[in-house]
Order: structure tokens, then C-alpha cells, then sequence
């Protein structure tokens, strides 16, 4: 199953560094986010990636035809589309990087890239800045046997405030630890069955939004839910939050054993 990775959000809550390269070229430690996932689902044996790429495209194609030249061998480049052959510490990465518009949505690149490649399979996509130590095997193992249309990941980050509740102006309970919060979110990892593609109507359309409301208005959306590691890099506390964990060695979202 291809791995499409969503890369060409425009990282605005990065202040700076989000100006100047893709939100996937940001490093955590000495590797871009980018690698980092690319890697994790390498340890899983899915090696099949589709880069859609848009804001500060070149950032991410330099960083494999120059900063990498060494270790990828050219399959085909052209304006919007290349392939490589990208050798990994054991492993060998199949990538295509696909063009796919500064400006479209996130349902739009999925489209684009999509239709490039002129495929007709079910796909897994995840977005570019999601660390995770969740089994892509079982989320599609669930996918299948749910006869899911589309199978999203659901998670429990921790709280980023301290939670109060008042009574009367005053408060009578106060807790600090960041705990994780009782509500699931979109984590970010998904299957796509082909079927679902056909509701992606134009390159503007959000995943998020009508494609996927759709979906579950015929109650053809499933959610996975994992409770291991999970952290996204949408701002900068996050990326130096990451980084910490990398300089600690702790690297929790790596699986620790492929099943």
C-alpha cells in the first residue's frame, strides 16, 4: 500500500523557520520531520511514498537531489513529478514527489497526486509534521475488517493547560499535570479506500471537511483508537518539545517491535 504524506501546509504557527522551508523540512534533531516518518514507516515495511508537495516545494526536492544525491538513485524528474530510489541506514524508499499546488486543499492534493499516478487502489495518507508509535498494520487490518470506506487514527493528546473548574467564581479543582484528555482527535493516519477518492471534488476541497462528513453521513467512517505516543508539530513548544525528546534518546515514536 502507498504511503502518501501530505507536505505542503504552509507551517505559519513556526514562526520564522515556517517561512523559509516546508513544514516537513523542519528538524527534529539532525533529520527533518520528514525522515523521521519516513523512517517509521520503513521499520514497518512500507517502503511506497507519495510526497504531495506545495508551499516551499524546493526545500524538500533539494533536500533529496542535494543534500542527498548520494544515497537516491533518479527514476524520472520532471517539473511536477519525480521518482527515486532512496537508500535508508537498511531499508530502500520508493518515492514519487508530486507537485501538487501551492494553494489546494488537503483533500485536493490527495486528488491531484492521486490521478498523476493514475491509480485505482486504496491508499494510506497521513500529514507531514505527526510522530506516532501507532501499528500501521493493525490500523489497516481494522480497516478491512470493518469494511471501512475510510479508517481515520484516534487519539488522546495531553492537555495543554492546567484544568479548573469553577463554581460560584471560585475554584474547586485545579490540575496541572497535563494529563491526557478524555476527548479523541484526528491523529493524522488514515486509510483511504479508492472508492473514497471519487468525493474529492476539486483541488480547493479540504479532506477534513466535505469529503470525509460525507463519509460518515453514511456511517462508512471508522476510527482506530490508539493510546501510545502521539505529539503533532504545529507550533514551536511542540518542535522544541520533540526535540527534547530526541537529545534524551527518547525517541517514543518509534515502534519498538514491528507485529
Amino acid at each position: 500500500m502507498k504511503i502518501f504524506i501530505l507536505c505542503g501546509g504552509l507551517g505559519t504557527r513556526l514562526d520564522y523557520e515556517g517561512t523559509l522551508k516546508a513544514k516537513a523540512m523542519i528538524r527534529i534533531g539532525s533529520q527533518p520531520v520528514l525522515k523521521h516518518i519516513i523512517d517509521n514507516f520503513c521499520d514497518q515495511n512500507f517502503n511506497e511514498f507519495v510526497l504531495c508537495l506545495g508551499h516551499k516545494s524546493e526545500s524538500i526536492t533539494n533536500y533529496f537531489f542535494k543534500e542527498n544525491k548520494k544515497k537516491i538513485v533518479t527514476l524520472k524528474r520532471t517539473k511536477l513529478h519525480s521518482r527515486i530510489k532512496f537508500k535508508l541506514k537498511n531499508k530502500i524508499a520508493f518515492i514519487d514527489l508530486v507537485y501538487t499546488g501551492k494553494y489546494s486543499g488537503t483533500g485536493g492534493r490527495i486528488k491531484i497526486a492521486y490521478d498523476m499516478l493514475k491509480l485505482k487502489e486504496d491508499i494510506f495518507m497521513t500529514y507531514s509534521d505527526g510522530l506516532s508509535n501507532v501499528s500501521i498494520k493493525k490500523i489497516i487490518n481494522f480497516h478491512y475488517n470493518h469494511s471501512s470506506l475510510v479508517t481515520l487514527t484516534a487519539v488522546r493528546p495531553k492537555q495543554r493547560y492546567g484544568i479548573l473548574k469553577i463554581n460560584n467564581n471560585k475554584i474547586s479543582y485545579f490540575d496541572n499535570t497535563k494529563k491526557k484528555s478524555d476527548v479523541y482527535v484526528n491523529g493524522g493516519f488514515f486509510v483511504i479506500s479508492s472508492n473514497a477518492i471519487k468525493y474529492i471534488k476539486h483541488f480547493k476541497i479540504y479532506w477534513e471537511k466535505e469529503p470525509m462528513n460525507y463519509i460518515k453521513s453514511k456511517k462508512k467512517l471508522f476510527a482506530y483508537k490508539h493510546n501510545g505516543f502521539w505529539q503533532s508539530m504545529d507550533t514551536m513548544k511542540d518542535k522544541n518539545d520533540l526535540n527534547y525528546l530526541y537529545k534524551k534518546n527518547k525517541f517514543l515514536w518509534k515502534i519498538k517491535k514491528y507485529n
